[in-house]
């Protein structure tokens, strides 16, 4: 047994893959107050607006790192779909990214509620969106990576949606609280250690 020094500049984690074989049986589509809404090519500032919602909490920060012209190469991707879940104000409070790169595989690339609804059962709603999304016509694989740095349910609840975890990678980055693009109280249970040791 070994263990990798991380600066303290960066952040590490153990990223685990998981997959879905086959598509699940048609259910009832659970109830919910939130709506579904397709943003085709959204405009950049409004999609990482969504994103840091939803991600800060869980250090997301690929997406705030790209400037407007990657961004919007990747999410105005045919091949990808990203949804908002909005409230019944209107208000943007979760995002669900399938990507279909591969004619036979749909990659749930992001996935996520604003952490007021974390627990409220509309994580069930939004993974059933995904699901009947992802899995078009063709597929005959979908698959989703998650970490330890995510919600500590997130893997448990992947596996309850049918998904089967295959493999384990060591991920590390620049913390993106040190680098300035999420705020220096983003994700307080993540210590940030080089902040601390100034």
């Amino acid at each position: 047994m070994g263990l990798t020094p991380v600066p303290p500049a960066e952040v590490a984690a153990v990223v685990t893959t998981l997959e879905m074989r086959e598509r699940p049986r048609p259910a009832p589509l659970p109830q919910s107050r939130l709506r579904l809404a397709r943003w085709s090519a959204p405009d950049p500032a409004k999609y990482r607006t969504l994103f840091r919602r939803v991600g800060a909490p869980w250090l997301w920060y690929s997406r705030l790192a790209m400037d407007d012209a990657r961004l919007s190469a990747v999410v105005g991707d045919p091949a990808v779909q990203v949804h908002a879940a909005l409230d019944p104000a209107g208000i943007e409070v979760g995002l669900l990214e399938l990507a279909h790169r591969q004619p036979d595989e749909c990659e749930l690339s992001y996935f996520a509620l604003v952490p007021e609804l974390v627990g409220q059962g509309q994580g069930r709603w939004l993974m059933a969106h995904a699901l009947a999304l992802g899995w078009r016509r063709g597929v005959s694989r979908m698959w989703v990576n998650t970490c330890t740095l995510d919600h500590p349910r997130a893997l448990p609840f992947y596996r309850a949606a049918g998904f089967q975890a295959i493999s384990r990678t060591l991920e590390s980055f620049p913390d993106p609280r040190l680098t300035g693009l999420l705020p220096a109280d983003a994700a307080p249970q993540i210590p940030c250690l080089a902040a601390s040791i100034r």
